[in-house]
């Protein structure tokens, strides 16, 4: 499958590495400013047309592109694991989740956009449909290139909506891989397109009316730098942003079976996951048990291959991304945490480094205010819920959680957390099914679930009828 783009000859902006070998894997310049302006003057065209097809084969196309990736998910998951370093299989279920929104959205997009009548005096018939409004700029991270770039298609293009995704320089590779899927599929040229864009292209598409709305998976600074953009020229946004998602243990929980479970979430693509449960807060009466059993998980991590069998964790996505994260870890342990299981960057060409846990993590650290993007867990003790819930929505961010206890305190201490999504005696994770997204410095608005990943990027237009 090719994944070429005409070239620039001026700055190379795109580079894929091999973050487990230090290989430089493609180079693409970013697009002329010319070039950028002809893909949106497609994507502008590209909407007046694909509008008005039907809803049904709209869906029809969905299903034909989910079964093209999945007739390509070795491709797709071979190239992922090479460009950002998450173990094949993690990669694999990446790329089943891409062709499964795709499907959701085409099996129940008709239903969720039908005509919803309300009766108001005077009106014999009053109607509220969703419309498509244009094209959306989807603006993309690395750890999920080919998830999140469907996690904004598969809504959009059933409402009629155009896609324009800007990938994440280090995984471009992946997520250009759909294109030429799409084409195949039977969509028009201008639907769905990648496009290596500059900052300064992204601002100036924000800036032009023919871009209807905007979406960005990334860093609170940014979706802040997005946000006032967007809002300069009044287009909604979604922001879907940084994570310090908690995990708490009450008294009422099984320690070692919520240990299991919070490492075991915690290192899901080595930790580098917005909704990982990156903070632990646990009860003094389970915290020893747990932080026991919490550290054997940890010690028992295989850093290796992303590509064997028997690796458990593989490289972080970049050396720049090892720094990060070791400058958080060796900052909390200089000013005194305690260190439960010893990690780090690993000596050689690759991005990889070792699990580590700690406790006494207090508030002049950096750890303790900012997110770790890696296999970095901290565990905090508390004497009881009121304590949990005052340090867990001390954070800025306001994503997810998770509360572990009896069903009733669990939800409880669940209903008072300033986030977004949590879960009940298990980690919710990121369903396809459900709403995605938090509040404070996470963002706001929402994708996927349904209906609600439609409606923040449709028209919600009203007829009344005499």
């Amino acid at each position: 499958m090719s994944t070429q783009q005409v070239l620039d000859p001026a700055t190379r902006a795109y580079r894929t590495t091999n973050p487990a070998t230090g290989q430089v894997l493609q180079v693409w310049d970013r697009l002329p400013d010319d070039q950028a302006a002809a893909f949106l003057t497609r994507a502008h065209d590209g909407f007046l047309s694909w509008r008005e097809v039907p809803r049904a084969l709209r869906a029809a196309c969905l299903r034909r592109v989910a079964d093209l990736i999945d007739g390509h998910t070795e491709d797709f998951a071979r190239l992922v694991t090479s460009e950002m370093g998450k173990p094949y299989p993690q990669s694999v279920h990446g790329v089943g989740l891409a062709s499964s929104m795709l499907r959701y959205y085409a099996e129940h997009g008709e239903t969720w956009l039908a005509d919803e009548d309300i009766t108001i005096p005077g009106f014999s018939r009053t109607v509220i449909r969703r419309e498509p409004m244009g094209v959306v700029l989807g603006i993309e991270p690395w750890n999920g290139p080919q998830y999140m770039a469907m996690r904004v298609a598969a809504p959009n293009l059933m409402l009629g909506n155009t896609v324009l995704i800007k990938p994440h320089e280090i995984t471009a590779g992946s997520t250009l891989l759909f294109d030429e899927l799409f084409v195949e599929a039977g969509f028009p040229v201008g639907v769905y397109q990648t496009a290596m864009l500059s900052t300064n292209q992204v601002s100036t598409m924000i800036a032009d009316p023919r871009v209807r709305a905007v979406t960005l998976t990334g860093s609170d600074r940014a979706g802040s730098a997005v946000a006032e953009q967007a809002g300069r020229h009044l287009k909604p946004v979604v922001l879907e942003l940084g994570g310090s998602d908690a995990f708490i243990v009450l008294d009422s929980a099984d320690p070692v079976s919520a240990a299991t479970t919070a490492a075991s979430c915690r290192l899901v693509e080595a930790g580098q996951v917005c909704v990982s449960p990156k903070r632990v807060i646990v009860t003094e009466k389970n915290a020893d048990r747990f932080i026991e059993h919490y550290a054997e998980h940890f010690r028992a991590q295989h850093v290796g291959d992303p590509f064997d069998p028997a690796t458990t964790i593989g490289p972080l996505s970049s050396r720049a991304a090892v720094e990060t994260l070791h400058g958080q870890l060796q900052d909390a342990i200089d000013k005194g945490a305690t260190v439960v299981v010893p990690g780090g960057p690993i000596e050689g060409p690759g991005a990889f480094f070792a699990p580590a846990v700690l406790t006494e993590v207090t508030p002049e650290m950096r750890l303790y205010s900012e997110e770790a993007f890696g296999p970095v867990a901290v565990i905090y003790r508390v004497p009881d819920a009121t304590a949990a819930v005052e340090l867990a929505n001390s954070s800025k961010y306001g994503l997810g959680g998770t509360v572990l206890g009896h069903t009733g305190e669990a939800e409880s201490v669940a209903r008072q957390l300033d986030i977004g999504m949590v879960g009940i005696n298990t980690w919710f994770g990121g369903p396809i099914e459900a709403p995605f997204g938090g509040t404070k410095s996470s963002g706001f608005g929402r994708e996927l679930g349904g209906r609600a990943g439609m409606d923040q990027f449709a028209n919600i237009k009203t007829y009344g009828f005499v």
